[in-house]
Formats: structure tokens, C-alpha cells, sequence
């Protein structure tokens, strides 16, 4: 079993962040109503360009910065335990992350009397990581135990691809889904939850005016890296991710050149890098963090017609996962 690690908040809060690396501040979890529109950021090219590091003179050096991110972003790369340099560092390390299930006592006590809600990531915490995204398959196991906690927790996936794709993997019509990054929400089938038995199943989409720039962006990318062996463009619906797990490491560079290539000509685009994975999506006041809000008002509605002491748990492989960005 992977130990994972928790952020508590104290009761007052009411957040508790599981993940099994983090460093990045936790959310706040107060709700506010979404916005009737898209909240869209003027963005002009020049300080997108400059944003993205594809401009300038020295782009050659700036290039084998962003190469040296993708390297240090590898899960192959990434600092295990032990390679610690101290047993101090080491000690440092823990309590700053301590292990959910060394304090699960603690995260019942903080529990009590409020409602529990479950949001879950897809890849790296229900699958494993596998080098095709689209054989991320979870096992009959998982499935079943996150159908037994639907029954007891509200329970949402949030995940930066789409949701036809990661129903086809989950299929289970009881949950909340948050896909492309949280700019595609959508409840449980009606019937299928407790938890929306007399209510319309929750539906949002702040990035719906993107679809067409989505859609031609996604084109051009299929087009540019062809020839790239190993390259895998996915169109999650409101964003798109360029996968380069498949990549040769000496073909990096040329890659990153490819995309940023394409996305320079769409300032209201944005491009950034995962674990081996470019993610262009729209520059909009929305982000993973919106939508826990904002399903977290949803259930209050859902649940009692009012806001509800909700307390929270957000598991993911890798809590620096776009949560505020």
C-alpha cells in the first residue's frame, strides 16, 4: 500500500488535503456562486509570449530550461525518501507530511459532526500511470471500493481530462464528475444517488465558448508532432494535453518547440507542463479549485437546500496538480 500523507486544517476550516507529495498551500474551502459567464483574463500576445519563454534572443537557452523542467517533472526523476540527504531533512520531510494514516484518529475527531465529501483524482490515484492514457483502466477492486464510498460520502472525481473518457474507465453513474481541469462538471444521474434524488443533475461549463479554438488547436497539434515518435495529442473537451511519456528524451526539446509553436498564435490559451505532459487550456477565472467550490455548494443545495460545515478530503497522486493555476 502507498502511505499517504495529510494536510489537517484546524475545525474552524474543516479541509482535509491527502495526497503523497505536496508543496503548495492548501485551498480555501469557502463557497461562492459561480460565475453566470466565464471570468476571462485580458491576456495581450506579447506578455504571453513572454509568459510561454518562446520570444526573444535567448530562446535556445530558455528552451533547455523548459527541457530541464519536463526532465525534473519525470516521476523518474522525482526525490524518493530515500535519497534524503539527512536524517534531519528526512525528519523535516515527514513533518511537514505526515502520514493520513498515522493521524486517522485525528482527521475522525475533525470529522465530527460535519459532512464528509470525497473528491478523488483519476490517473496515478484510481489507475496506475501507464505510458497510453488511454489503458489507464482501474481495477474491478478500485471500482468497487469507490462505489462502497459513494454509498456513505458524496464522491466526485476531478481530473483534467474529459469525462466521457474517464466515465468509460469509472462507470459509475452515482458519482460527481469534474473533468478538463474542473471546466466540466457534471452530477450523478439522476436515480442513482442519494444525494440527488429530487434534483436535476448538476451540470456547468465556464469554458463553453472555447470549444471551436479547442477543436482547431487540437487539429494543428495531431499535425505538428506526427512526426514525433512516441507523441500522443488528447482532446479532453475543454483543454488538451500533449502526453511525451512515449518520447525519447533527446526528442524533448524538439517537442516542446512543436507545441509552444502552435499555441503562441492563441493568447487566450495557455500552456503548461505535468508529469510528462504539456496541458494547453483557456486563461479563465476557473481552475480545480473553483469547482470543488463549486460542486461543495451544489451538495449543500442538493443535500438540505442550504450550505452545510462540509469537511473535505482531496486525494491525488500529486497535490500540486493545477488546483489554484
Amino acid at each position: 500500500m502507498v502511505s499517504q500523507n495529510v494536510v489537517v486544517s484546524d475545525a474552524k476550516t474543516g479541509i482535509i488535503t491527502v495526497s503523497t507529495v505536496s508543496n503548495s498551500s492548501v485551498f480555501t474551502p469557502t463557497a461562492q456562486k459561480p460565475p453566470t459567464a466565464p471570468g476571462y483574463i485580458s491576456v495581450s500576445k506579447k506578455k504571453l509570449l513572454k509568459n510561454l519563454e518562446i520570444n526573444g534572443a535567448d530562446q535556445s537557452q530558455r528552451l533547455n530550461s523548459w527541457v530541464d523542467s519536463m526532465r525534473a517533472s519525470s516521476p523518474t526523476h522525482l526525490k524518493s525518501l530515500s535519497s534524503f540527504s539527512s536524517e534531519e531533512e528526512h525528519n523535516s520531510w515527514i513533518k511537514r507530511h505526515p502520514s493520513a494514516l498515522n493521524m486517522f484518529e485525528r482527521i475522525i475527531e475533525e470529522a465530527r459532526g460535519k459532512q464528509i465529501v470525497m473528491f478523488l483524482d483519476y490517473d496515478g490515484t484510481l489507475s496506475p500511470i501507464v505510458d497510453d492514457p488511454d489503458r489507464a483502466f482501474m481495477t474491478s477492486k478500485m471500482r468497487r471500493t469507490v462505489k462502497k464510498m459513494a454509498k456513505c460520502f458524496p464522491t466526485s472525481i476531478v481530473t483534467g481530462r474529459c469525462i466521457d473518457k474517464v466515465y468509460s474507465f469509472v462507470k459509475l453513474a452515482e458519482l460527481y464528475y469534474a473533468g478538463s481541469h474542473g471546466m466540466d462538471i457534471k452530477g450523478p444521474t439522476k436515480g442513482f444517488s442519494r444525494y440527488n434524488k429530487d434534483k436535476p443533475s448538476v451540470l456547468y461549463q465556464p469554458a463553453g465558448d472555447f470549444l471551436p479554438m479547442i477543436d482547431e488547436v487540437y487539429k494543428q497539434l495531431v499535425e505538428k508532432t506526427k512526426s514525433t515518435p512516441g507523441a500522443k495529442v488528447e482532446n479532453n473537451k475543454f483543454c488538451l494535453s500533449v502526453h511525451f511519456r512515449c518520447v525519447d528524451e533527446k526528442k524533448w526539446s524538439e517537442l516542446a518547440s512543436k507545441v509552444r509553436s502552435v499555441v503562441k498564435n492563441y493568447p487566450t490559451l495557455k500552456l503548461s507542463q505535468g508529469r510528462k505532459v504539456f496541458e494547453i487550456r483557456p486563461i479563465i477565472k476557473w481552475n480545480k479549485g473553483k469547482a470543488l467550490e463549486f460542486l461543495l455548494e451544489s451538495l449543500g443545495e442538493t443535500l438540505f437546500g442550504r450550505l452545510l460545515n462540509f469537511i473535505f478530503a482531496y486525494l491525488n497522486s500529486f497535490i500540486n496538480n493545477n488546483i489554484s493555476s
